[in-house]
């Protein structure tokens, strides 16, 4: 019996090795990063471009169009930019990524999103490699082999940053130069490109003319009706929008006197994630801050419930489950909850191009009548995923957008 477990394990191994080696995305996809991004070329435009969300992917493009001298403007729905990247600096002794928290790329990436020559990479990162997990069901807890935590790292390594967040990474290196050119609470209703030049409506009655926009709103934006476009997208741009899987999710960190829980606890779920993590392993700490992370219809128990406290006790009575109540115990009474699933202006989590035909995502990269194009992560080109495939899908999309000079 135990022969027999031992080679299905060694099959398994093999078969992800294989299966790997000719599918590269994030960490395992350096070699697919660019050598060059649009921060290195020259480009020229008379008109005015128009950027529809100040995210990650709208913030990146905008550096380009600030570095070039082109007049642009961004519009922003909400009173703050960053998009699904947001920090927290009251719950711990140490910044908490709200939004999107891991580097799932390799670390050279951040240099190529700075566009910064060399190997030498100025940030201090964490290697996200676990050593204690386990798995509930919601039953039963069970400790993690150690052979897995090994395997899932070399099979997908990934970092976080050690002092710092995504937001912060953004934030410095990319939104200081731009966010000048923002105009928030300005959420766009409709976009004509009917004519020569696009024209632009915002909640509130304000219009705006470009010869270009870029519109880099979530996924889920672009699945509702919340803008209209004039002419209607074609049957094929609608097709390949609803076909990309955007889930609903939100995140939670709890603060406890004391760490009784592993560095993460993967929840058994049939569709989505459900997941408990340390958000302060590796960190230079004193405070023990878990993490929650659920997408997907899991999510959907939890927004059934009355108040956002029912949801805490909800999950603080799932620990308890697991750790004879050591939870309540020690659960100082501080959280935060941060619910992507349901702002209006996100309305779902992340995207993972990985997993989407490659038809839908050629077609999502073009552009209607050369006049709007589009960005964000799952428009990432270059196999990163996350903040560094928003990113560099802004630089693309601008380098497709406007000539070289």
């Amino acid at each position: 019996m135990k022969a027999t477990k031992t080679i299905a394990i060694l099959v398994f191994a093999f078969s992800m090795l294989s299966w790997s080696s000719c599918l590269k995305w994030a960490a395992r996809a350096a070699d697919k990063l660019p050598k060059e991004t649009a921060l290195h070329k020259s480009y020229h435009y008379d008109g005015k471009v128009i950027i529809v969300g100040a995210g990650a992917a709208g913030l990146a493009a905008a550096k380009v169009l600030q570095q070039n001298k082109v007049d642009y403007l961004i519009l922003e729905a909400t009173d703050r930019y960053g998009g699904r990247l947001k920090k927290d600096t009251t719950l711990a002794d140490f910044p908490i990524d709200i939004g999107a928290e891991w580097i799932h790329s390799a670390p050279i990436v951040l240099n190529v999103l700075k566009g910064k020559k060399g190997e030498q990479i100025d940030e201090e990162l964490i290697p996200y490699k676990l050593e204690n997990t386990a798995r509930w069901d919601g039953e039963k807890y069970s400790v993690t082999a150690e052979w897995e935590n090994e395997f899932m790292y070399s099979f997908m390594p990934e970092s976080k940053f050690k002092n710092s967040t995504w937001y912060d990474f953004v934030d410095t290196n990319i939104a200081q130069t731009v966010k000048h050119k923002i105009k928030y609470n300005s959420p766009v209703t409709e976009i004509n490109y009917a004519k020569d030049k696009v024209t632009i409506k915002v909640e509130g009655g304000e219009s705006y003319e470009a010869g270009k926009v870029l519109l880099t709103v979530s996924m889920g934006v672009l699945k509702s009706d919340l803008i209209k476009f004039v002419p209607e997208m074609n049957l094929e741009n609608k097709k390949a929008i609803e076909a990309i899987t955007f889930l609903p999710g939100f995140k939670v960190a709890l603060k406890f006197s004391e760490k009784f829980y592993p560095d993460a606890i993967d929840c058994q779920v049939e569709n989505g994630g459900k997941v408990f993590y340390d958000i302060a392993f590796g960190k230079s700490t004193k405070t023990n801050v878990m993490g929650f992370l659920c997408t997907g219809d899991e999510t959907l128990n939890y927004y059934a419930m009355s108040s956002e406290q029912q949801i805490i006790d909800s999950i603080l009575a799932d620990l308890d489950n697991m750790f004879d109540g050591q939870a309540s115990k020690t659960y100082t009474g501080d959280y935060l909850l941060e619910n992507w699933g349901q702002h209006r202006y996100t309305q779902g989590t992340w995207t993972q191009a990985m997993q989407e035909k490659k038809s839908d995502l050629k077609t999502l990269l073009k552009p209607l009548d050369n006049k709007v194009y589009f960005a964000g992560e799952i428009y990432d080109t270059y196999q990163q995923m996350g903040v560094p495939g928003a990113i560099l899908s802004g630089y693309y999309a601008i380098d497709k957008m406007l000539p070289e000079q």
